[in-house]
């Protein structure tokens, strides 16, 4: 057994497709099946079910999968190690970010980040702070910035605390409110465009309305604090975004709030961190971070 052979076998799992699997390893299509069949003579059955239309893994591929990934996981994070012991850092580097990340300039510390490491192949994947905790536990990505409620920790990952930040208001230039400060209560009366019921975003916004004793309406429920701002332009109601990330949009009035809801910014990474990972840690945060054991 191989480690390119577990290379075949992981492509053409991810791809359902011979012809793409041996696209994305460079190699003809030929010498990936003439390997993947070795292998399966190897283990004594087949890792794929083939048809005309489709190829899909047979229960002992779904089997075989994760320990496949795993071998590839070790091999390249020995690699890495060698690597770093002579003073060169290399191999893989995934982060994660939700699209509202304040405590950070992450596009200067990835730009810094790749003039000091340019052999660490550095990819960015944005979602919400609930799928990155999930994908970082998984091992899907390495590193990742979060925005949760402030009596919120991120489980079963290390994590450091960035810092903590208000909430403000904004509406669209020509919006009938004119205040530039106000409390909840002077706002109970308007429509919201916020997250969907259940995300982070949404949490510390609800949890902030229902302690000053304020019912508020959410008929627009979003994805991303992008789509917000267009449908708060349009005048369509209320948007609540970072202090320090709403001053990006320059055409929207910003009011400030008293009794502000308040997020907190985490840095959170993989319990077993790759020399990429550890460099990239050293970059943001030169102190020691907490450990969420749990």
């Amino acid at each position: 057994m191989e480690l390119q052979q577990l290379r075949y076998v992981v492509a053409v799992a991810e791809t359902s497709n011979f012809t793409r699997a041996a696209e994305r390893c460079h190699v003809v299509q030929s010498a990936l099946s003439h390997q993947i069949a070795a292998l399966e003579r190897e283990l004594g059955t087949r890792l794929f079910e083939r048809t005309s239309r489709r190829v899909r893994l047979t229960p002992a591929g779904e089997a075989f999968l994760p320990a496949a990934r795993e071998c590839l996981e070790a091999a390249d994070r020995a690699r890495a190690e060698v690597a770093a012991a002579s003073g060169e850092i290399r191999g893989g580097l995934a982060i994660g970010a939700i699209p509202t990340v304040a405590a950070v300039n992450l596009p200067v510390a990835l730009k810094t980040y790749r003039r000091h490491h340019p052999r660490v192949r550095v990819t960015l994947l944005s979602a919400g702070s609930e799928e990155l905790i999930e994908r970082v536990r998984r091992g899907v990505v390495d590193i990742a910035f979060l925005g949760l409620p402030p009596h919120a920790e991120p489980k079963g990952v290390q994590s450091h605390r960035l810092g903590a930040g208000e909430l403000v208001a904004v509406v669209a230039p020509d919006h009938h409110l004119r205040e530039h400060e106000t409390d909840l209560r002077g706002l109970a009366d308007e429509p919201f465009i916020d997250f969907r019921t259940g995300h982070a975003g949404r949490a510390q916004s609800d949890e902030a309305f229902t302690a000053a004793g304020v019912r508020r309406e959410v008929p627009f429920e979003v994805s991303s604090a992008e789509f917000m701002v267009d449908l708060v332009r349009q005048g369509l109601g209320v948007g609540m975004l970072p202090a320090a990330y709403a001053p990006r949009f320059p055409d929207l009035r910003i009011i400030r709030l008293r009794d502000a809801p308040t997020r907190a910014e985490h840095l959170i990474w993989t319990n077993r961190p790759s020399p990429a990972t550890t460099a990239f840690l050293n970059l943001i945060r030169p102190t020691p971070a907490t450990t969420s054991p749990t």
